[in-house]
C-alpha cells in the first residue's frame, strides 16, 4: 500500500505544516547536509512567524537569509557550530554561538535546559513497518525528535536509509511533508597541496595498521586521509563521514576487523559530502549511525583500543593550549567533537590524539605556533589534553612533558623563520634556560630520509633517527642509564654528570651536515627511550670523527655496526670520504666493529691508552644495507 495513503492524516504540504509552529517558538533544524531545505524555505516564507528562536548545529540554507534585515527581525539563530557559510554572519554578530561539547548537546534537549517546541527534520520514506531513517543526520537530531513538542518531517526519497539507531516511527512524527530534492553537498574548498602532503606524511608515521581512527571537522583532516592509503585494517569511530574516506573504503584499507567496539562496523553519527558518499552509506550495513551522545561519549570512545583522534586547530601556544573555535574575538567554528575525542583517545588502550595544523597562516606571514594565544581566543583544548601536534615541519609530542620540553618540541615544528623569536619569548618568560639554543632555522624535512628501523635479535624493532633539541631529557636519561664502564669507554674519563650545560655544548655544533647524531629508540611501555647514540663530527674537509655508545643490554646485538653503516651513508651524502675514531685499547668490542666494516683500516697508537683508527670509504663499496633494515 502507498505510504502516503496509509498515513494520509499526517501528510500535508510545507506551508500547512509550518503553520503549526506558534509565535515565539523554539525550533530545532536538522544538521548540515541532512537539513530539510524545503521546510526551511517554507518557514522563512511564512510571515506570520515572529520571534522564532532557531537551534541548529551546522547551518547552510539559512545563510542565504541572514543578510536580510526582515529575516533577522523575525528569527534568532543559535548555532552549536559555525559553518563556513555562516562565518561572515558570526563575525557580524547576526547569530549566537553556543559553545558545547557535542556529546553533551543531546542532554540539553532531554533535560529541557533547551526546550524545543518544534523540530524540522528530513527522513527517508517509511518502510512497510512505518520506520523512517534520519539518514545522514542522526547526531543531535535524534534527541531533538524525541523531545520536541511537534515534529515535522520532510520525507525525501533521496535521503539515504542508514543502519544503526537512526530510525523514527511515523507515529512519532506529527506532520509529514513529502518533497524530493537533492541533499546539501559539502566538499572541502582547499585543494590538496604540499603542506597537506607533508602533514599527511607525518600523520601516517604515527598511525599503525589496525588502528581505529576519528577524523575531525575541517579541510586539513579531509586532505590528509589519502596519505593513509598504505595502511591495513583500519577502523573508524568518528562523528563525521566524508568523501575523503571513500578511497580507503574502496581500497579495503578500512576493514574495521581490528576494532574492539562494534568490530566490522563504521561507527558515526553524521555524513557530509557528495551524492557519491550518500549513495555509499545508503542501506549499507557496514555503517552504524548513533547519536552524538553515544558516538562522542569519551567513555564509549575509550572502549576502542588503539583509538587515534585526528583533528585540526587555528593556533597552538608554546605550553600546549589549543584554540579551534575563534580567531581572537571572532567566533570561527566550534568546540565540536575535538575535546570529546581527545579525552576518549587518552583513555583508550594504546590510543592517543593528534592536532594537525599548517605552521603558518595568511600566506606565511603569521605563525600558528604562537608564544600565546591571540587576545580573545578561546581555549577549546587545555594543556592537559594534548598529545601530539603536527605541522608540515614535524611532530611535537607533549604528553607527560613539562613546559621546557613543550617549548622545544613546538618551536621545532614552527616555521623556521619564527623559531628564534619563539625561543626568545620563552626565555623572557622563564619557560626555558636562558642559554637555550634555538632549533635550526633550516627546513629539516630531509632528515626524514635518515629514519629507519632494525629488527633486533629478540624480535622487537629499534627505530633510528637524527637527534633533535627536544630530546635533551631523553638524552640525559640515556646517559644516566649507562654503567660507569660504558661511560668511561665513550668519554675516556669517569664522567658523572650530564647537565644542561653539557648538552648545550654538544648542540652548539650539530648542523645535520658536518656534524650528525643518530639515536636508537626502543619501546618501553607507552613511550620510547634512547638505547644508543652514534655521531660524527667534522675533522677536516674530507674526514669526520665517529663515536658510539650503546646501552649494555643492547651491546652485542649489532646496533653499533648498524649505526656505523647509517652514519657512513649520511657522511657520503655530505661529501666526506673517510672516518677516524679514537678508541681505548681495552675497548675490544668497538675495535672489532670498525675492523669488520673496514678490514684495511689504519690503526696507530695515539697515546699510552688509546688508538687512532683511520677508515677510508671505498668508492667501489656499495652503501651498506644491513639485514633487518627497514626504511621509514
Amino acid at each position: 500500500m502507498d505510504w502516503q495513503h496509509l498515513y494520509a492524516s499526517k501528510v500535508v504540504d510545507a506551508p500547512e505544516a509550518i503553520s503549526k509552529i506558534m509565535r515565539g517558538s523554539r525550533v530545532f533544524i536538522g544538521t548540515g547536509c541532512g537539513e530539510p531545505q524545503h521546510l526551511i524555505h517554507a518557514m522563512v516564507a511564512d510571515q506570520k512567524l515572529q520571534d522564532i528562536m532557531v537551534y541548529q548545529m551546522l547551518s547552510f540554507t539559512l545563510s542565504k537569509f541572514v543578510d536580510d534585515p526582515s529575516f533577522t527581525r523575525r528569527f534568532s539563530l543559535k548555532l552549536f557550530f559555525i559553518s563556513r557559510a555562516m562565518r561572515k554572519a558570526a563575525f557580524e554578530g547576526k547569530i549566537d554561538y553556543i559553545p558545547e561539547y557535542l556529546s553533551q548537546i543531546p542532554r540539553l534537549f532531554s533535560s529541557q535546559r533547551i526546550g524545543l517546541d518544534a523540530a524540522l527534520v528530513q527522513v527517508s520514506p517509511p518502510d512497510k513497518f512505518g520506520y523512517c531513517s534520519l539518514g545522514v543526520s542522526v547526531d543531535i537530531t535524534r534527541s531533538a525528535v524525541e523531545h520536541a513538542t511537534v515534529v515535522i518531517a520532510q520525507v525525501n526519497p533521496k535521503m539515504p536509509r542508514t543502519w544503526g539507531d537512526s530510525f523514527v516511527h511515523v507515529r512519532d512524527i506529527d506532520w509529514i511533508v513529502p518533497y524530493e530534492e537533492n541533499l546539501v553537498e559539502a566538499l572541502p574548498t582547499v585543494k590538496d597541496n604540499e603542506v597537506a602532503r607533508r602533514i599527511g606524511h607525518y600523520v601516517s608515521q604515527l598511525v599503525d595498521d589496525g588502528a581505529t581512527l576519528q577524523i575531525g571537522f575541517g579541510n586539513l583532516p579531509y586532505a590528509i586521509l589519502k596519505y593513509l592509503d598504505g595502511k591495513k585494517d583500519l577502523g573508524i569511530h568518528t562523528q563525521l563521514i566524508t568523501d575523503g574516506l571513500l578511497p580507503l573504503f574502496e581500497k579495503n584499507v578500512i576493514t574495521n576487523k581490528k576494532k574492539t567496539l562494534l568490530p566490522g562496523r563504521v561507527v558515526s553519527s553524521l555524513c557530509m559530502g557528495s551524492e557519491k558518499i550518500y549513495r555509499y552509506v545508503d542501506n549499507n550495513p557496514a555503517f552504524y549511525f548513533r547519536s552524538s551522545e553515544f558516538v562522542n561519549d569519551p567513555t564509549v570512545i575509550a572502549r576502542n583500543d588503539n583509538l587515534i583522534s585526528i583533528s585540526s586547530a587555528l593556533e597552538v601556544d608554546l605550553t600546549g593550549q589549543v584554540c579551534s573555535d575563534s580567531m581572537g574575538y571572532l567566533f570561527y567554528s566550534g568546540i565540536g567533537d575535538q575535546v570529546d575525542f581527545l579525552r576518549g583517545s587518552s583513555m583508550s588502550q594504546g590510543g592517543f590524539s593528534i592536532i594537525a595544523l599548517p605552521a603558518t597562516a595568511q600566506n606565511g606571514s603569521v605563525s600558528r605556533i604562537v608564544s600565546h594565544l591571540s587576545e580573545g581566543a578561546g581555549v577549546a583544548t587545555t594543556r592537559g589534553d594534548v598529545n601530539f601536534v603536527i605541522t608540515e615541519y614535524g611532530i611535537a609530542e607533549l604528553k607527560g612533558k613539562g613546559i621546557y620540553q613543550r617549548v622545544m618540541e613546538l618551536a621545532q615544528i614552527a616555521h623556521p623563520k619564527f623559531r628564534e623569536e619563539l625561543i626568545d619569548v620563552a626565555k623572557n618568560r622563564h619557560y626555558i634556560f636562558a642559554d637555550q639554543l634555538p632549533p635550526s632555522t633550516e627546513d629539516l624535512l630531509f632528515l626524514e630520509g635518515y629514519k629507519s628501523s632494525l629488527k633486533l635479535k629478540n624480535g622487537n624493532y629499534a627505530e633510528f633517527r637524527p637527534l633533535l633539541p627536544s630530546d635533551e631529557f631523553a638524552y640525559r636519561n640515556f646517559f644516566y642509564s649507562l654503567q660507569e664502564k660504558t661511560i668511561y669507554m665513550r668519554f675516556f674519563y669517569k664522567m658523572r654528570t650530564f647537565s644542561h650545560a653539557v648538552v648545550q655544548k654538544q648542540w652548539s655544533s650539530v648542523d645535520y651536515h658536518n656534524n650528525m647524531s643518530i639515536i636508537g629508540l626502543v619501546q618501553r611501555g607507552g613511550h620510547q627511550e634512547i638505547m644508543a647514540i652514534g655521531s660524527y663530527a667534522q675533522e677536516d674537509d674530507n674526514r669526520a670523527e665517529v663515536a658510539f655508545v650503546v646501552r649494555e643490554d643492547y651491546q652485542g646485538a649489532g646496533v653499533a655496526s648498524y649505526l656505523l653503516d647509517v652514519l657512513i651513508n649520511i657522511a657520503r651524502e655530505n661529501h666526506f670520504d673517510s672516518f677516524c675514531a679514537t678508541v681505548l685499547r681495552e675497548n675490544a668490542a668497538m675495535i672489532r666493529v670498525f675492523k669488520k666494516r673496514f678490514p684495511n683500516a689504519r690503526i696507530s697508537v695515539n697515546s699510552g691508552s688509546d688508538l687512532r683508527i683511520l677508515m677510508d670509504f671505498d668508492e667501489s663499496d656499495q652503501d651498506a644495507k644491513p639485514d633487518g633494515k627497514i626504511k621509514i
